[in-house]
């Protein structure tokens, strides 16, 4: 039988192990450190000292005195690793008969809700490229583009002319795995697609030298090539600066926003599910949270008795 530690003696070992052992960063480690202290000083106040006195309960009311905190789960689940970690550790070592937070679940953290720009903020980004340069109208039109089909920046970027059928308003996505989508384009992003594609396109292809003339892409950047990822992050946030929104911002941001605002008028969640290319519903759901709180901003901004 492991002979009992006192704890404060175990936390200082385990942290060591992280430190040289595991070779842990030392802000992880003194992460872990702050985590396991609160443990200690839950198990302190109940009189709890030494690796002998741990049970399951114990370690559940550590849990319970984190709600009632009002502790976020995501907290909670970190705390949870680090406590779960010391515990394995010194099972692990034979400093222990018997790991008390087996059977216990690790507290479930809730998705994180995702950041979207609000239909006004979506207005002035579209409206910030402008069409008297053919940058301009590349910009425009892949705003117009993302927001209409809710891509993936690489889908966007990866994005060829034989994938557009601009006189039936779609254009087939190739997502992750090489999964192809048909997606319907809207009135607005045709408009902008085929002024960039008469006017603009051709202006940028003639920067291009040699078999890059011949580059199938559509959207192209000032030399004439594939627009890049980091070529588009840096244009979304000039226009974004130019259209007054100053907090931080990224392609991601019009895939949610253009799912959000199609739940918020009422789509049905499996034909966003299909727009977005997902493989389980489940990731679209998130959505449904977002559009929840719309409907309460409305229950309080109309209701009589709100």
């Amino acid at each position: 039988m492991a002979r009992a530690l006192e704890l404060d003696d175990a936390v200082e070992d385990y942290l060591q192990h992280l430190k040289v052992e595991r070779n842990l960063a030392l802000n992880s480690v003194e992460a872990y450190a702050n985590d396991l202290r609160q443990l200690l000083d839950h198990l302190g106040s109940v009189g709890v000292t030494t690796t002998a006195q741990i049970t399951p309960p114990l370690l559940l009311g550590f849990l319970r005195a984190l709600t009632e905190r009002g502790l976020a789960a995501r907290s909670q689940a970190r705390r949870w690793v680090a406590v779960r970690g010391l515990f394995r550790w010194l099972r692990l070592e034979n400093l222990i008969d018997v790991d008390p937070t087996q059977g216990i679940r690790m507290p479930k953290a809730g998705a994180k809700l995702p950041e979207l720009l609000s239909r006004t903020e979506i207005d002035a980004l579209l409206a910030a490229p402008g069409v008297d340069t053919p940058l301009g109208l590349r910009d425009t039109a892949l705003l117009e583009f993302m927001y209409a089909t809710g891509c993936r920046v690489s889908e966007a970027s990866d994005l060829e002319l034989d994938a557009l059928h601009l006189d039936q308003g779609l254009v087939v996505l190739t997502g992750k795995g090489d999964k192809q989508r048909m997606v319907p384009l809207g009135d607005c992003a045709l408009v902008a697609l085929l002024a960039y594609i008469e006017s603009g396109r051709p202006a940028l292809i003639e920067r291009a030298r040699g078999k890059a003339r011949r580059d199938p892409h559509v959207f192209l950047n000032c030399r004439g090539a594939r627009l890049s990822r980091q070529g588009w992050f840096q244009r979304l946030r000039e226009h974004a600066i130019a259209a007054g929104i100053t907090r931080a911002i990224s392609p991601h941001k019009l895939r949610h926003s253009f799912a959000t605002h199609l739940i918020e008028g009422g789509a049905d969640l499996r034909a966003v599910q299909t727009l977005l290319g997902h493989a389980d519903i489940s990731t679209t759901q998130i959505y449904t949270h977002l559009s929840q709180s719309h409907v309460r901003h409305a229950y309080d901004l109309h209701h009589p008795r709100a």
